[in-house]
């Protein structure tokens, strides 16, 4: 069973970073040296490959209307089938 994702939020890792070094508390010590953030921190990254189906269906339902009729035009039977279920039908009577 496939479970779709409708929000994501992206944030830039190295401004993550950051704001947390800003973060350190204050010390008025005169003996502590001010520290300094490590630039060498590691942040994994997930990679994701989408199937060709996937990427095909993301194409189709992503078309605009205009793309769409000139498809069944060209004689695309699912452009066909998909206007056709989307055009109201008129009631005799």
């Amino acid at each position: 069973m496939a479970i779709g994702i409708t929000n994501v939020t992206q944030i830039n890792p190295t401004t993550a970073i950051q704001t947390q070094a800003v973060a350190k508390p204050v010390t008025s010590s005169p003996k502590a040296a001010p520290s300094k953030p490590t630039s060498t921190t590691h942040v994994p990254q997930d990679t994701v490959q989408i199937s060709g189906a996937a990427q095909t269906a993301l194409q189709e339902a992503s078309e605009t209307p205009a793309q769409t009729a000139a498809e069944a035009q060209k004689g695309d039977r699912q452009a066909q089938n998909l206007i056709a279920r989307h055009t109201p039908t008129k009631k005799i009577g």
